[in-house]
C-alpha cells in the first residue's frame, strides 16, 4: 500500500497497543487512521509476550481498563471473524507467608470494592483445582475466575482486521524516521516511505518509544529488561482448563499452553538490555538463552510442581519488555509535544492492558483530554529527572525485583537515592530524619527518637513509626512544628492578562485583591478536578502558584495546555524557594520572634500573602494550612532557607518546636478533612460531589472551564459523595476498603489512616445511591467497612472531625 500525503492521526507501532488503537480510533470515532509498522505486526515484543490476562489493581480505573480488554477478548472474533485465543481460566494467587495472607484479604476486599468477584481458598480447594501442584507450604490462595489467558499476536491480528473494517489503513515495512516540527507541534511524519502531513501522532513504538519520542523532543522513560520463560513438554496430568498461576513468594507463575506450561518469573537481579537505542532491526529476534540465569525459576517451579523436573523443555523465549521506574504503564500526551501522545511501556502487562489501553487512548486522542481518572498511568507523572536514562535504569530494575514482593503499605523505594535533596537535608538528618523520595525529592517522612532506629520497619499492621508519629501529631496540635516541604511545585504566572487568564482556568475566584490567595480546583470539560492547589496574587499582573511535589509536571502541563491567549507568562520556578511549613497553636509566637512583620491576626488574617523579612530573607509568607492549625507557608529564596530554619529553630525552642515530617501532615489532614488529590480527589470527581462547591465560583456569571459541567449537575441529586468515616480498635485503614451501608456495599475508601487526636481510624471515601444521597439517605443507613477481609462497624461523619467551624485555622 502506497502511503497516503496526509491523515488525521498516524499510529506508530503495530503491536498490540498500536493496533488497539487504531481500532478504536476506527470504531468509536471515525477517524482518519493511518498505522505504520517498521517490519511486521507484532514483531516487536508482542509476539512473544506470554499472554497472561489479569484485571485487578489498585486503581479502580485501570482496574476498569483490564476488565475492558476481557470484555473485549471475548467478544472481537465474533466481529473480525478472527480468533484471539482467549480462556477464561481464572488465575489462582498462591500465598505461603502470613504477610502475603493479608496482602491477599486485602486485594479480596479492593475486588469487592471494584466489583470484582475474587475469593480466598484453602490449600486444599487449590490442590482440587490444580492436582500436580504440591501445596503443603501454602497457608491459601486468591481465585479470581474471570481472569485468563489469550494468544498476543492472535489478538493484534483480530484487532488490526478489525481497525481496517472501519477504514483504518495499517501499512507495514515503513519506518518513521523522524518528524517535521513547527515549534512543539508535529506537523508531518517523516518515514521511509516519504512524508505524512497529520493533525495528531499516537506512538505505541513499544521498546522503540523511547527513541520515537526523542525525534518530537519528548522523553518516554523505558527500559527494556530481558524477561525469559520456558514452553514445556506436555505434562501427564495437566487440564487444558488448568487455571493460571501466580506463585509471588517464589516469584515464578505458570499457564496451560497445548497440554504443557508456560513459566517465567520475576527476579530480584534482572538484566536490562541497554540503556541506549534499541536497534531498529530487532525484530522477531530474542536474546541467547541464559539457562544459568533462569536457575533460579526452575528451582522455585520444581518445587511447585514437581512434575516439571521430568517435562522437557521445548523453547526459552528470551526477549526485551519494555519496563517502566514504577511499574505502571504510560499513556497521554507528553507536556513538551502538543500533538504526540503515547501508549508504551506495559512492563508485561500488555496483552492485559491492550484492549483497554486502546479504548481509553483512542478517547484522550480525539477529546485532548482523559476519558477517567488515569493518573497512575499519565506520562506527565514524570519530571526531567526521568530523562538521566541510568538513573531510570536503576529505578527500573528495582520496580521490576519488587514484581512478586509482599506490597507492605507505606513502602518507599530505595535505588537511585539520594536524588534531590533541599538545602536542610543535613539539618534534618541530624535530626534523625527518616525520609522518603517524592519525584526525585528526599522528604522527610517522620522522625526517629534516640534509642529507636532510623529506618522503616514494614509489617502489615502497625509499623515502627506508629508512636513517634503520634507524638510529633500532638505536637502541632498543642503547640508549634516544623514542616520541610521545598519540594512543593511552584510557578508563577505574569502579564496584564494573567488575572484574566487564570480566572478562565480556576473555578475558584482568583480575581481577589493583592495580597489574597485562593485555595481552587482546575476542572476538566466533565466537571472533574484535574488539581487542586494555592493561588496568592502577590502584585496585580503576578500569581505565585503551589502545588504537590509529584503532580508538578501534570499541573504545569495543565495549565498551560488552558491558558487562552494573551499578555500572559508562566515559569516554574520550584527551585527558586525553600517551603517551611511553621504549624500550631504557637506559631505566631515563634513567627513574631524573627520578623519585624506585624503578623497578628488583624494584620495578617487567614487566606492572605505577605512579603515579610526573616533573617535577611525576603520570605513570602502564605496563611494558608494543610493541617488544621494556625500556621504559614514560608517561601524562602532557596539558597537563605538553611538560615530561616535555624532562625526558627531558636526561636521556637522555648515552645518545644522541633521538625515533623509527611506521615504526621498525613494524620493532621484526615482529622481536618482536606481532600488529598489523585486520591480523594481525581479526574472522576466534581466539586459537588466531593464536598468541595463552596471552592466554586458558580455564583459569579463568570465563565470558567468546567462550568457548563457544573450547571448541568446543579440542583440535581448526587449520585455520589464524599463521607467520612471514625472506626475504633486496631483495624489499618488504607484506602480501598468496601463501605458497606445496611450490609450492603454503597462504595470503597479513598484515603484512610489514623487520627491521633481522636484517638480513632479515620477513612474517607464516595459513598453511591442510584437515586440521589441525600441527607436523609445517609443519616438512615448503618455503616461498616470490610478491612481486609474482616468488617467493622464505622460511624458515618461530615468532615472536618476536628475544629468543624476552623477556628483554630483563623485564631
Amino acid at each position: 500500500m502506497n502511503l497516503p500525503d496526509r491523515a488525521q492521526i498516524v499510529v506508530i507501532g503495530g503491536g498490540i497497543i498500536g493496533c488497539s488503537t487504531a481500532y478504536h480510533l476506527a470504531r468509536d470515532h471515525k477517524a482518519d487512521v493511518l498505522l505504520l509498522e517498521q517490519v511486521q505486526l507484532t514483531s516487536g515484543s508482542t509476539w512473544h509476550a506470554a499472554g497472561l490476562v489479569g484485571q485487578l489493581r489498585s486503581s479502580a480505573s485501570i482496574t476498569q481498563v483490564l476488565k475492558y480488554s476481557v470484555d473485549l477478548y471475548k467478544r472481537l472474533a465474533e466481529e473480525t471473524g478472527l480468533e484471539t485465543g482467549w480462556k477464561m481460566t481464572g488465575c489462582l494467587r498462591l500465598a505461603t507467608t502470613p504477610d502475603r495472607w493479608t496482602e491477599f484479604r486485602r486485594l479480596a476486599t479492593t475486588a469487592r470494592s471494584f466489583g470484582m468477584e475474587m475469593h480466598l481458598i484453602s490449600p486444599d480447594e487449590v490442590k482440587r483445582m490444580w492436582p500436580l501442584m504440591e501445596t503443603s507450604d501454602l497457608v491459601g490462595a486468591s481465585w479470581l475466575p474471570t481472569d485468563g489467558q489469550a494468544s498476543p499476536s492472535d489478538i493484534t491480528r483480530s484487532l488490526a482486521k478489525g481497525a481496517r473494517m472501519h477504514g483504518a489503513k495499517l501499512v507495514e515495512g515503513v519506518r518513521v524516521t523522524g518528524f517535521r516540527m513547527d515549534g512543539g507541534r508535529i506537523v508531518a511524519v517523516e518515514t521511509t516511505a516519504g512524508a505524512v502531513q497529520c493533525d495528531k501522532v499516537v506512538n505505541c513504538a513499544g521498546q522503540w518509544a523511547r527513541q520515537v519520542g526523542a525525534m518530537a523532543g519528548i522523553e518516554v522513560p523505558l527500559q527494556p529488561i530481558k524477561h525469559q520463560y520456558i514452553i514445556t513438554e506436555a505434562l501427564p496430568g495437566l487440564s487444558t482448563d488448568a487455571p493460571t498461576i501466580r506463585d509471588p513468594d517464589r516469584r515464578t507463575y505458570f499457564k496451560e499452553e497445548v497440554g504443557g506450561l508456560v513459566m517465567g518469573g520475576y527476579e530480584p537481579d534482572p538484566q536490562p538490555w541497554t540503556t541506549g537505542d534499541v536497534p531498529d532491526d530487532w525484530e522477531f529476534r530474542l536474546f541467547d538463552d541464559d539457562w544459568d540465569h533462569f536457575a533460579q525459576h526452575m528451582e522455585q517451579a520444581i518445587a511447585r510442581v514437581p512434575s516439571l523436573a521430568e517435562a522437557g523443555v521445548k523453547q526459552m523465549i528470551n526477549g526485551p519488555e519494555s519496563f517502566t521506574p514504577d511499574g505502571n504503564f504510560i499513556l497521554g500526551r507528553a507536556a513538551e509535544c502538543t500533538n504526540m501522545y503515547v501508549g508504551a511501556g506495559f512492563n508485561a502487562f500488555g496483552i492485559a492492558s491492550g484492549g483497554g489501553a486502546g479504548w481509553v487512548l483512542a478517547d484522550w486522542v480525539m477529546a485532548g483530554e482523559a476519558p477517567m481518572d488515569l493518573w497512575v498511568v499519565d506520562i506527565r507523572r514524570f519530571s526531567s529527572l526521568h530523562r538521566d536514562r541510568h538513573w531510570v535504569c536503576e529505578r527500573t530494575c528495582e520496580a521490576y525485583g519488587k514484581h512478586y514482593t509482599v506490597a507492605f503499605p507505606h513502602e518507599e523505594m530505595e535505588s537511585g537515592r539520594p536524588r534531590i535533596v533541599s538545602p536542610l537535608y543535613d539539618r534534618l538528618t541530624a535530626h534523625r530524619a527518616v525520609f522518603g523520595s517524592k519525584l526525585g525529592w528526599e522528604r522527610p517522612n517522620w522522625f526517629a527518637p534516640a534509642g529507636i532506629e532510623a529506618r522503616d520497619i514494614y509489617s502489615m499492621g502497625r509499623q515502627n513509626w506508629f508512636g513517634p508519629v503520634g507524638e510529633e501529631h500532638a505536637l502541632v496540635r498543642s503547640a508549634v512544628g516544623l514542616f520541610d516541604q521545598s519540594s512543593f511545585a511552584k510557578y508563577e504566572v505574569t502579564g496584564r492578562d494573567a488575572g484574566a487568564a487564570l480566572d478562565w482556568i480556576c473555578a475558584g475566584d482568583v480575581t481577589k485583591p493583592v495580597g489574597r490567595l485562593t485555595y481552587t480546583q482546575l476542572l476538566n470539560s466533565r466537571g472533574g478536578i484535574e488539581a487542586d492547589l494555592t493561588v496568592a496574587r502577590i502584585a496585580e499582573d503576578r500569581f505565585y502558584i503551589v502545588t504537590g511535589t509529584g503532580f508538578r509536571t501534570h499541573d504545569l502541563g495543565w495549565i498551560v495546555d488552558h491558558l487562552p491567549p494573551g499578555d500572559v507568562r508562566l515559569e516554574d520556578v520550584t527551585e527558586a524557594w525553600g517551603t517551611l511549613s511553621l504549624m500550631g497553636p504557637s506559631a505566631r509566637a515563634v513567627l513574631s520572634a524573627v520578623t519585624d512583620a506585624d503578623v497578628s491576626n488583624a494584620a495578617f488574617p487567614f487566606g492572605h500573602v505577605r512579603e515579610i523579612d526573616i533573617a535577611g530573607a525576603k520570605t513570602r509568607a502564605l496563611r494558608v494550612t494543610y493541617v488544621g492549625e494556625l500556621g504559614w507557608e514560608l517561601h524562602v529564596p532557596l539558597q537563605a532557607t538553611g538560615r530561616v530554619f535555624d532562625a526558627l529553630m531558636e526561636a521556637g525552642a522555648g515552645a518545644g518546636l522541633r521538625p515533623v515530617g509527611y506521615r504526621a501532615l498525613e494524620s493532621l489532614r484526615l482529622e481536618k478533612g482536606y481532600r488529598a488529590w489523585s486520591s480523594d480527589i481525581t479526574p472522576n470527581d466534581t466539586p459537588f460531589e466531593a464536598g468541595l462547591g463552596w471552592a466554586v465560583k458558580m455564583r459569579s456569571n463568570r465563565p470558567f472551564l468546567g462550568r457548563d459541567a457544573l450547571e448541568v449537575m446543579s440542583g440535581r441529586p448526587l449520585k455520589k459523595r464524599f463521607v467520612g468515616f471514625l472506626t475504633d480498635g486496631d483495624a489499618v485503614l488504607l484506602g480501598r476498603e468496601t463501605i458497606l451501608r445496611d450490609g450492603a456495599p454503597v462504595g470503597y475508601l479513598t484515603s484512610g489512616g489514623y487520627g491521633y487526636t481522636l484517638g480513632q481510624g479515620i477513612g474517607y471515601g464516595y459513598v453511591r445511591n442510584p437515586a440521589g444521597v441525600t441527607d436523609d439517605w445517609l443519616a438512615g443507613g448503618r455503616y461498616e467497612l470490610v478491612v481486609a477481609g474482616e468488617t467493622v462497624p464505622a460511624v458515618l461523619g461530615t468532615p472536618p472531625f476536628l475544629d468543624p467551624k476552623g477556628d483554630r485555622i483563623r485564631a
